[in-house]
């Protein structure tokens, strides 16, 4: 074989090593390249639905599904109504409360149907000290630092809550103004969402030691001090000092 023989197949050898590298080097880019970009099959890629957004696999058209009916979230079961409502049990949504006006025309409330008359927790120095926390912190702006309706925001203009120191919210039951720190009272919205059930029932209990200290000749009408049939402790989580309102 001549050196020209030679010299070809050297140049040849050379040529597919050099191929062979350029293509190793293609392949090994756009493996990094598809990587980079993300491009995989794997479960964030399937078929999925946003919540509240249009669904044309379902009937209604609705992506986000109904709970099974009678599901409850664990630890959220509340059989204890008179502790989370402030109502008696199967309460009549009909009832009405029955109301009437002495010689002055000062509103006197005899009945509010299907509120509890008797605190469903224990009613302690700690639970009234409490309360008065949580009072000071999201009542005392409109009722005032003792109860009168004058508070800051009241002074400022707005419109002026009745004072808890008349004969018709003396009498009234506590189970009344557990249910109006919930769900709100004409313009008052429901403090639900920020303030736990005990310590409801904790303002309910400073509001009841405002009550007293406002006109203490005259015992209030309604039993505050007692436990109501049935009633429990609050459960890790509803008492006063549990969670963060």
């Amino acid at each position: 074989m001549n050196n020209l023989a030679v010299q070809d197949k050297r140049r040849k050898a050379k040529g597919k090593d050099v191929f062979k590298r350029l293509g190793f080097a293609f392949c090994l880019l756009t493996f990094t390249f598809l990587t980079a970009c993300g491009v995989r099959s794997d479960m964030q890629d399937q078929p999925r639905y946003k919540a509240y957004k249009k669904s044309e696999f379902f009937s209604d058209k609705r992506g986000s599904r109904d709970m099974v009916e009678g599901t409850i979230p664990r630890g959220q079961l509340r059989e204890n109504k008179a502790f989370y409502t402030g109502k008696v049990d199967n309460p009549n949504p009909a009832a009405q409360a029955a109301t009437t006006m002495d010689a002055t025309g000062n509103t006197l409330v005899t009945s509010f149907p299907n509120a509890i008359d008797e605190f469903p927790i224990p009613v302690t120095k700690e639970l009234v000290d409490r309360g008065q926390e949580r009072y000071n912190i999201y009542c005392i702006v409109c009722h005032g630092p003792l109860g009168n309706g004058d508070g800051m925001i009241v002074r400022r203009g707005f419109s002026k809550p009745p004072t808890y120191n008349d004969d018709r919210l003396r009498n009234a039951p506590v189970g009344h103004f557990y249910d109006v720190i919930s769900n709100g009272w004409g313009k008052m919205n429901g403090y639900a969402h920020v303030i736990q059930p005990a310590d409801r029932w904790a303002i309910v209990a400073y509001i009841r030691a405002l009550q007293v200290s406002q006109n203490p000749e005259n015992a209030l009408k309604t039993d505050t001090t007692k436990t109501g049939p049935g009633s429990a402790p609050p459960k890790s989580g509803d008492t006063p000092t549990g969670g963060k309102p």
